[in-house]
């Protein structure tokens, strides 16, 4: 398959990890024509996905959930092991709901369904390449319910006020970069107060923090 790592347009780099090539088609045909978003390659099982993902270094993957060889789940925890730094954002049909969730919590960064307006779909990759978390009301109700089972929601008295502040704004979906403006500090002063912030709360990613904030009422 084709890949346009040459590509002369440079963009935010994306991925395709899906199991029907009509669909990987369609994706590459309409993603293409945006000005700041460049398709660098495709993969057909979530093996191949992670491998592509070594190799290209793509900024979003859209990942499918139901896979031969390697579901999107196992691809992201694969993913997270080598710590590779791609956002990734499901692509998911409705009656896939109830994998979701596993997704978010293996390191998703967001889902969209499959049949989402293209235009949705390209403010779907901007978005979660800015760095903010796409997250449905269900879904955030289901993975808040098992955020409570975990007991994180009694540690919130040990974060500092500084690291109060910055998981009030990634609640609010800034990205690493924009809370240093906001905040008038260095990206890496942010990196190390999400670090702090993940520990003490005993929390995976970015996208549980959000949702510990939001239980918890700590907003920016």
């Amino acid at each position: 398959m084709a890949d346009t790592a040459q590509n002369s347009k440079t963009g935010i780099r994306v991925l395709l990890v899906d199991d029907h090539q009509v669909v990987r088609r369609g994706l590459r045909t309409f993603l293409e024509i945006q000005e700041d978003i460049e398709v660098v390659g495709e993969a057909s099982d979530g093996a191949e996905g992670v491998a592509r993902a070594e190799e290209l270094k793509p900024d979003v993957v859209l990942m499918d959930v139901k896979m031969p060889v390697m579901d999107g789940v196992e691809a992201l925890r694969k993913l997270r092991e080598l710590a590779n730094p791609a956002r990734v954002l499901i692509v998911t049909s409705f009656t896939e709901q109830r994998t979701v969730v596993p997704a978010l919590r293996a390191g998703a960064a967001g889902y969209v369904y499959k049949d989402v307006d293209p235009d949705a779909l390209a403010g779907a990759i901007r978005s979660v390449h800015a760095g903010h978390v796409l997250l449905q009301p269900e879904v955030a109700g289901a993975l808040l319910t098992q955020e409570e089972a975990n007991g994180s929601q009694g540690r919130g008295g040990s974060l500092t006020e500084r690291e109060r502040e910055v998981l009030g704004l990634i609640a609010d979906g800034r990205s690493n970069r924009e809370i240093a403006r906001a905040l008038v500090l260095s990206e890496k002063t942010v990196k190390t107060h999400v670090s702090n912030i993940l520990m003490k709360l005993d929390l995976a990613d970015r996208t549980q923090a959000a949702l510990w904030a939001v239980r918890h009422g700590v907003t920016g």
